[in-house]
């Protein structure tokens, strides 16, 4: 009996060890590229797009917990590139930063971000397909790829309504009017309304 009870923790002990070094051999980054663009209208016929994409390399923190030692190089992602060449030059042109970049590494739990600006030349509405990440594992001989999160389609140029702006001087002219109005319309609403005084005495009796 004894010797039965004590090759049972051993057993699990053993299993443990193996699930471990399994999972070791897995061990490798996991990026994910956050894609944002947004507009902005300088003047009439003038529009830019600002782009920015985050990569993110979440790891696995299981593997930390088991291995702490190993699992930050094992997560490590090396030779990063983005590439976001996809804007066409026939309706975009490069007003500031480049759609191509590289990063030597990217660690575990560490957030990259690239962001440039292009300058709108012609009226379209433009779909901007996903970002690509290149990035090198020590344990693979050929490269990984990641995408990043699309994009709604983008309205270049289009004709949008002007945005009504709060006219001040008609505020100033006719706001105390206004306030007059309503203060008199809460004090007719009051004195019509059953006052709370009556209802307390009518529950008395």
């Amino acid at each position: 009996m004894a010797n039965s009870n004590f090759g049972f923790p051993i057993f699990i002990l053993a299993a443990l060890l193996l699930a471990s070094s399994t999972i070791a051999t897995s061990q490798a980054p996991f990026i994910v590229a956050h894609k944002k663009a947004s507009l902005t209208s300088l003047k009439p016929g003038s529009e830019r797009v600002s782009v920015s994409i985050d990569i993110y390399n979440q790891g696995s923190a299981y593997i930390a917990v088991i291995q702490p030692s190993n699992s930050v190089a094992a997560t490590t992602a090396y030779d990063v590139t983005l590439h976001d060449d996809n804007w066409s030059s026939d309706v975009f042109g490069i007003v500031a930063g480049n759609t191509s970049v590289s990063w030597e590494r990217l660690d575990a739990g560490v957030v990259l971000s690239h962001s440039f600006e292009l300058e709108a030349k012609t009226k379209t509405v433009f779909y901007s397909p996903p970002a690509v990440v290149t990035y090198r594992v020590p344990t693979k001989s050929t490269l990984q790829e990641a995408f990043s999160t699309p994009i709604l389609p983008l309205e270049i140029l289009a004709d949008r309504p002007p945005v009504k702006k709060l006219d001040w001087k008609l505020l100033a002219k006719y706001g105390s009017l206004v306030s007059v109005v309503i203060i008199v319309v809460l004090f007719v609403y009051l004195v019509a309304s059953p006052s709370s005084g009556a209802k307390g005495s009518k529950k008395k009796r």
